[in-house]
């Protein structure tokens, strides 16, 4: 596989129709939960991997920098509208699979509900390894393969694919479940070192989230939280790991300009224009509009 196919969530109204009128409210209250236990109190600069329309953003507002990176430009344009334009934010639409960011450059950087959408997680997670500084916290989140649901459908009978098994199975096209086991030794692989795991998301049932109100449900998962240390059997589990290296890390730049490389080439000395990126090194183009850096496809 040269390059994975994307999912692609342009023109999606995914804020509005699943988080907003999609009864979601237990599932966000009981994901702040894990990242408030999970995040820094503070650092330079965040990168939010698949950010969406700025969801989660508000939750790093101790980070001095976010660069809020989706694929969709129409996610990045409503994240601007809930967040504002100022020099906290960069908004930049890039592939996961080539980011476009100098090396060893990000102190943190997180990943919620976008591995699940990665037809290669191992390709995605060393670009991520790359832009993170020795040192620096990455969060992932991932969709477990091993939960309890899937189990007893398995046991019993009512599905084919084993959750047992280390491969990652796609239940519908380009959604991936995982085996925390697999995400594990990926994430061991590419020097990471795993300091927290927390399941999330224990009481996913309708039932439940109509009986009880979603701020006491989500209170009783962060309680049950930190037994992920131990095991992992809910839909949705969290993983707080360090990139250890010996490494040196990049001074953050102020410029933002000085914040990219070329995906193409690898460049970083590039140049802003009116409206386009311009890379001296191997002529490419890439687009600048309403704010948003665009660094997915050269333009002609």
């Amino acid at each position: 596989m040269t390059h994975p196919p994307v999912c692609n969530y342009e023109g999606s109204d995914y804020q509005q129709s699943f988080w907003e009128q999609g009864g979601r409210e237990y599932e966000d209250r009981a994901e702040a939960i894990a990242l408030k236990r999970m995040l820094p109190p503070n650092g330079k600069l965040m990168l939010e991997l698949g950010a969406g329309a700025g969801r989660n953003t508000p939750r790093y507002a101790g980070f001095e920098r976010i660069v809020v990176l989706d694929y969709s430009t129409t996610q990045l344009a409503q994240a601007q509208q809930r967040l504002g334009r100022s020099e906290k934010y960069i908004y930049v639409a890039a592939d996961v699979y080539r980011l476009p960011f100098r090396e060893r450059l990000f102190d943190a950087a997180t990943m919620i509900r976008v591995l699940h959408h990665m037809a290669d997680a191992p390709k995605a997670l060393t670009q991520v390894r790359n832009i993170l500084q020795p040192g620096g916290v990455f969060i992932l989140e991932f969709a477990n393969k091993l939960n309890l649901k899937a189990i007893l459908r398995y046991l019993l009978g009512r599905q084919t694919w084993n959750p047992f098994t280390l491969e990652p199975v796609e239940f519908v096209e380009l959604n991936f479940d995982f085996h925390p086991k697999a995400i594990r030794q990926w994430l061991g692989g590419l020097g990471f070192r795993i300091e927290n795991t927390l399941t999330v998301s224990h009481f996913r049932l309708g039932v439940l989230k109509r009986l009880i109100p979603a701020k006491w449900l989500a209170a009783l998962d962060g309680f049950f939280q930190p037994t992920g240390n131990l095991w992992q059997f809910t839909p949705s589990v969290f993983v707080k790991a360090r990139a250890a290296s010996q490494a040196q890390s990049v001074e953050v730049p102020m410029n933002v300009l000085d914040l990219f490389k070329c995906p193409e080439c690898g460049s970083a000395a590039l140049q802003e224009k009116s409206d386009h990126v311009f890379c001296p090194s191997c002529k490419s183009k890439w687009a600048l509009r309403d704010g948003i850096y665009d660094f997915r496809e050269k333009m002609n």
